[in-house]
């Protein structure tokens, strides 16, 4: 307990400091580099201490989104800390139009702050807080009940999300075949009923019940008997392959009993504005951005092998429209016959294309395409598909009709009701690295959870595997 709240203070002095930072990177940009490009009338002299009430207000928000109090996933924390930013920024333009002090405050400088936050808020106090954990002063000891495959499963999610600052410590289970053994190097320990000892003489705060095949009897009485016992208690339902995003629970108090709320959507037409309008605004943004290196890439691809820069191929969209996908070329003008050629003299690359419809050594594919395909380069002309509507930013794989007809079969009407993407939760959960039937099941279970910001998510993911080259052929 007293870990954990000095490892809570320490935060909110960084956060503090932190904020203070941006506010001072804000008044530099506005005094000292802004007016070389527009113009504006002479920044007034003043304290820094000034904006002494701005501290309160982003603290607030930082109170208010439990950032202090819960444990959020990285990609959560970072949602939370850009509502943040977004509240903050909106509160401080109130407290301008209200206390009537507009003309004593710059507006630029506010609009400033916000724009500097929203990088560096979440690459600060993420990083802060992994320090702080290794430290050991926000880490939260952990007992799963449960050490068969749903535990062995919470467990591997609960190490490879280190942002939550959940250390598991033990499993308990009553088969006795499970009992002395380990479960990435933490020990198996007999006995669920004991639970309770544990939680006292280890100093465990949470408790995760992973045994989906519990009696009911036994399972309600596990959870009310250790429910005043430790600081968290985690249920994990025999509920695997469900959606998981856009859930409520619904409470029945009389009956005692919760029921969970599933909704489509992607059914919803607000929804489908939204997304709509986050790709044409989002796409517009990169083609301004990236117009340059496109021309770069075309006039590489003209002056080192024949044939144009783009082509394009026949895809599947939504609702079974067929369209025409662009991409930067990346193979050789016979490249069929290189292929046909390679499979009929080879074994392991015939498997191999059919098992992927991929090769890892591709001989259709030029040395500057090579490059373009590890990079993901060559989908940049897709924006002009988004902008056209045959495409989204973020969404299952374009395929052929062919691989829809073998492989999709009875997901397809699922997978194929909303427009193909550039990217999708396939490009960042190991891209090449996966089987095809992985790729079909990532691509289900995108549309089933769609909401904006698991787009968003995708879209910064698809950056840092980009550029490490993560599963790319």
């Amino acid at each position: 307990m007293i870990k954990r709240n000095l490892g809570t203070t320490l935060l909110l002095i960084i956060d503090f400091v932190t904020i203070f930072f941006m506010l001072q990177s804000a008044l530099f940009v506005r005094k000292n580099i802004l007016p070389y490009f527009l113009q504006f009338p002479e920044f007034p002299q003043i304290d820094f201490t000034f904006f002494w009430w701005i501290y309160p207000v982003w603290l607030f928000f930082f109170i208010y989104e439990g950032l202090y109090t819960k444990r959020f996933s990285f990609w959560d924390e970072v949602k939370m800390l850009w509502k943040v930013v977004v509240f903050s920024t909106l509160a401080m333009f109130a407290i301008l139009y209200l206390g009537k002090i507009g003309e004593q405050v710059s507006r630029t400088v506010l609009v400033l702050m916000c724009i500097i936050s929203i990088p560096v808020l979440p690459i600060v106090r993420t990083n802060a807080k992994n320090l702080l954990m290794h430290a050991g002063l926000l880490e939260s000891k952990v007992l799963i009940l449960g050490a068969g495959k749903t535990g062995q499963l919470i467990f591997n999610a609960l190490k490879r999300d280190r942002n939550l600052g959940l250390n598991v410590v033990g499993f308990l289970d009553d088969d006795p075949g499970k009992i002395g053994r380990n479960i990435g190097g933490i020990k198996i320990h007999a006995g669920v009923d004991k639970a309770q000892k544990y939680i006292g003489r280890c100093g465990i705060e949470n408790i995760v019940i992973a045994m989906p095949g519990i009696e009911k009897k036994k399972f309600v009485s596990l959870v009310n008997k250790l429910q005043h016992k430790a600081r968290n208690i985690l249920l994990i339902p025999d509920l695997f392959g469900i959606t998981v995003m856009g859930t409520d629970l619904q409470h029945f108090f009389e009956e005692q009993a919760i029921g969970i709320e599933i909704k489509n959507n992607l059914a919803q037409p607000v929804n489908k504005f939204i997304k709509k309008v986050f790709d044409l605004i989002t796409s517009c943004i990169l083609l301004l951005i990236l117009t340059i290196p496109m021309i770069v890439i075309a006039v590489l691809i003209k002056i080192t092998s024949r044939g144009p820069a783009i082509f394009s191929q026949k895809r599947t969209g939504r609702n079974d429209t067929t369209f025409k996908c662009y991409k930067f070329r990346t193979m050789y003008n016979d490249a069929e016959a290189r292929l046909n050629n390679l499979l009929a003299t080879s074994e392991e690359a015939r498997n191999e294309w059919g098992r992927n419809w991929k090769l890892l050594n591709d001989p259709r594919i030029t040395k500057i395409g090579r490059f373009l395909r590890q990079t993901s380069l060559d989908e940049l002309p897709q924006i002009f598909n988004v902008l056209k509507g045959d495409m989204s930013l973020v969404g299952p794989r374009p395929v052929t009709e062919e691989e829809i007809n073998e492989y999709y079969k009875d997901q397809a009407k699922l997978c194929f009701g909303v427009p193909p993407g550039v990217t999708g939760l396939w490009q960042v959960s190991g891209r090449s690295n996966t089987s095809y039937d992985y790729r079909i099941t990532l691509d289900s279970w995108y549309v089933r959870n769609w909401n904006l910001w698991l787009d968003i998510v995708i879209l910064l993911k698809t950056v840092r595997v980009v550029l490490k080259k993560e599963g790319a052929v």
